[in-house]
């Protein structure tokens, strides 16, 4: 997944952040979102967000 696509899913960042139990500037600073943080997405989101095979933003 992109970090935009986790932003929009969410709503905005600090939606997204307070759901991964995470800074805003934290969310603010990836430039992809990093794999485990895909992971807890994925989890989260129930699969409608999935987790890039080997972590890696498309």
């Amino acid at each position: 997944m992109t970090k935009s696509q986790a932003i929009q899913h969410f709503g905005s960042i600090s939606a997204l952040a307070k759901a991964l139990g995470v800074t805003y500037e934290a969310v603010r600073q990836w430039e992809a979102v990093p794999e485990l943080r895909q992971y807890q997405i994925e989890r989260i989101t129930g699969g409608k967000l999935r987790a890039d095979q080997g972590g890696r933003a498309a």
